[in-house]
């Protein structure tokens, strides 16, 4: 009698150091994490204060994607692992560019309070300033362990970290640190992530300054350099321009609406692009065929679930955010229920940018970005002067869609 077996399910065990769950068990942990965190915090400081903290996070988002290397993915998909001092380069390349993107944010700390309306808050922008430096003197090791699919290793440093940002966050909110509450935390957590990465990955680059050996990665990363820029453009820039229109009070609402469409459903999809990344890539470099039947699988998977989720959460917006956040926030409705289509779409989009940089095609990905980023500067203008700020996040719509939309011809076509 032959045995039965599950369609996605291998018959290996699904808990080996590779295996999927890992991913699963750690977008459930530190997205849970992140949740608690943020809509605590939102509950207790109002939106308002969740407006001054974005705005923070919104110089170190810019400052990261403008100097993007690109060097992380060149490592995962390039045919060969990097030598130790290849491995030392990206760690020199990397922490200088931390260093210079600390230092950018803290001097150009109080002309962004004076044109944001962020008055008193400069000490926010400066403590978000710590968290590139951080980021950029974290062990390289970390993407050797991705590409070698280390996912149970990946999740419990991811895991660990996310713990600690929400319970020192929410530790310095009841202990009335007020905003500064948000940015602490993250600090918390970065730092131990940082040393995690130094701790329990290996190899170890060596600590010196040498910029030497690595420009075979750069025809690969160049291109996520460049989707990187464009991506700045598609993913900050509503937040600039209701920043700089209407102040930290109205970007709250505007932020806690998209950010809590993006723990419902994009984040899903971002962290399963940790695993999809390089298993695409490991298959492609085995069998091609496999590998494109893998793909039209995860695609089926995320387009059934998407749906079903975005019918749920749009008849379910307002009792959610009267119950999790409270009265105050209820201005924030008709805003999520736009965003959770904006969200499932940037949950397909994760999945074909993975696809595609996994079988060395990331210029079709940046292609796309660009295509998105015509369509808001065409649609943005009109729709914001009718809609106002209902408008931007319907531009951003067709824009995601448009992107989407390019990338599954290429691919298609690719076939």
């Amino acid at each position: 009698m032959r045995s039965v077996r599950l369609p996605f399910i291998p018959a290996r065990a699904r808990f080996e150091q590779d295996a999927a769950f890992w991913v699963l068990l750690q977008q459930v942990v530190v997205r849970g994490f992140v949740a608690v965190k943020f809509l605590a915090i939102g509950r207790i400081l109002g939106p308002e204060a969740i407006g001054a903290v974005s705005i923070a996070l919104l110089a170190v988002a810019i400052a990261e994607s403008l100097s993007d290397t690109g060097l992380a993915q060149a490592v995962v998909q390039h045919k060969d692992a990097p030598t130790h001092s290849e491995l030392g380069a990206v760690w020199s390349t990397l922490a200088m560019r931390g260093v210079l993107i600390g230092i950018l944010i803290a001097a150009l700390a109080p002309f962004m309070t004076s044109q944001f309306h962020m008055t008193g808050s400069i000490g926010l922008i400066l403590l978000a300033a710590v968290l590139p430096i951080l980021r950029g003197i974290a062990s390289p090791a970390y993407f050797i362990v991705t590409r070698q699919r280390g996912f149970q290793k990946l999740a419990g440093v991811e895991t660990s970290a996310s713990f600690t940002d929400c319970a020192v966050g929410l530790i310095c909110a009841l202990s009335g640190a007020g905003a500064y509450s948000v940015l602490i935390g993250l600090v918390a957590g970065e730092m131990l992530k940082t040393t995690l990465t130094w701790a329990t990955m290996s190899p170890r680059p060596p600590i010196r300054f040498s910029f030497h050996g690595i420009s075979h990665y750069v025809n690969f990363s160049r291109w996520i350099w460049a989707g990187s820029v464009v991506n700045l453009l598609l993913n900050q820039f509503d937040k600039v321009v209701v920043a700089k229109l209407l102040g930290p009070l109205q970007l709250g609402a505007y932020q806690m609406s998209s950010k809590l469409a993006q723990m419902l459903l994009a984040d899903a999809a971002i962290a399963m692009s940790q695993y999809l990344f390089p298993t695409f890539a490991d298959h492609h470099r085995r069998d091609t065929q496999a590998a494109q039947k893998m793909f039209r699988r995860w695609m089926m998977i995320a387009v059934v679930g998407l749906t079903v989720v975005v019918i749920a959460l749009r008849l379910l917006a307002e009792p959610l955010f009267n119950i999790v956040l409270g009265p105050a926030w209820l201005s924030a409705v008709p805003l999520f229920k736009i965003f959770v289509i904006n969200m499932a779409i940037g949950a397909i989009i994760a999945v074909l940018v993975s696809w595609l940089r996994a079988v060395g095609l990331p210029k079709v990905a940046t292609h796309a970005s660009i295509i998105q980023a015509i369509v808001l500067c065409i649609t943005v203008p009109f729709a914001t002067h009718y809609w106002g700020v209902t408008g931007i996040a319907w531009a951003m719509t067709a824009g995601l869609a448009s992107a989407a939309g390019w990338m599954l011809f290429r691919i298609v076509r690719e076939a």
